[in-house]
């Protein structure tokens, strides 16, 4: 069975309904054989990430960058993943109430240097995520299971 983790820091309302519209899309009952890993980005581990085989990360965008949470994450784990994960697809949701682009290309330059590739478009919603965002969390989750169900 495939995994795909999904690695989510969800400090608003906001990011909670699109890190459940994430879920949802990718535990659709049509995604079959594919075990849907949920961590906060504060608990989750380099062995996380290693028994993955596919990502989603959810973040707010805080002054312009990702959350300390998800940095945290990554900082922890590194270097124990870069050679064991590359080639591996990942997915990015973004909530930020102004300036996201900071936070997408610090997903971008993390991303690359694991050798990670991106199996969607990143979905990026300001203030309350409207009917189109949160549509669009669902098939970004759906999107990166099927992925993994095709493999």
């Amino acid at each position: 069975m495939k995994r795909l983790l999904i690695v989510h820091h969800t400090p608003s309302p906001h990011c909670q309904e699109m890190f459940e519209a994430v879920v949802a899309g990718a535990t659709d009952p049509d995604i079959e054989g594919v075990e849907v890993v949920r961590r906060a980005a504060l608990s989750v581990s380099s062995t996380d990430f290693l028994e993955a085989d596919g990502y989603v990360l959810g973040t707010p965008a805080n002054l312009g960058y990702i959350s300390g949470a998800l940095k945290h994450a990554f900082d922890c784990s590194y270097y124990q993943i870069l050679d064991s994960t590359r080639g591996r697809p990942f997915g990015l949701y973004l909530h930020g109430n102004e300036g996201t682009e900071g936070a997408e290309n610090a997903v971008d330059r993390i991303t690359a240097g694991l050798g990670w590739e991106k199996a969607a478009a990143y979905v990026v919603a300001s203030n309350k995520p409207d009917k189109a965002a949160v549509q669009a969390c669902w098939e970004l989750g759906a999107t990166v299971a099927a992925g993994l169900m095709a493999d």
